[in-house]
């Protein structure tokens, strides 16, 4: 009786993952998903810098509370986030009410948009990836997602889908 078990247990986490935009790896650690909400839609969200390899270089970048990286979705403007559907799950938006900034030069700001309080960066909404862990950059250059850094130059509030904002510099970029 064991194999219905684990097919119904991979469906159940496929299931959270997919609504949820977190790993079956995070979700087999931690509590039932239904008690607990994915990282990148925590009440408070902090942004704060870490120091990571991002292709095969030391840099400082944009991380959430947990230590996930942070991304930027190049089409997006400054008042619209284009990501939605399937692309919103694999990039889950930071969203909160209430952003806190720790050790950062840039703005950090709240953009109400069809995700709710999604938190920006000098304009920029921000994303999880959902193959990411603490600490680690996968996403680079994944689908036009690029890691935010300190350093991200601002888009203005008139950018158009038409202007697209420079990657982050240090080398950074695909």
């Amino acid at each position: 009786m064991r194999h219905p078990k684990i097919i119904i247990s991979g469906i159940a986490l496929a299931a959270v993952a997919a609504v949820g935009g977190i790993t079956a790896a995070s979700a087999a650690s931690s509590p039932p998903a239904a008690s607990s909400p994915p990282a990148s839609h925590s009440g408070a969200a902090t942004v704060r810098t870490a120091s990571v390899t991002v292709g095969g270089k030391p840099e400082t970048i944009l991380v959430n509370g947990h230590g996930l990286p942070l991304y930027f979705y190049k089409p997006d403007t400054a008042a619209k986030s284009l990501v939605s559907g399937a692309l919103a799950q694999l990039w889950p938006p930071l969203t909160s009410a209430a952003p806190a900034a720790a050790g950062l030069i840039g703005k950090v700001t709240v953009l109400m948009d069809s995700h709710g309080d999604q938190v920006t960066y000098n304009g920029h909404p921000l994303y999880t990836f959902a193959d990411d862990h603490a600490d680690q950059v996968t996403g680079q250059g994944v689908q036009d997602f690029f890691v935010a850094t300190p350093g991200l130059a601002a888009i203005s509030t008139s950018s158009t889908s038409g202007t697209v904002p420079a990657a982050p510099s240090g080398g950074i970029g695909y």
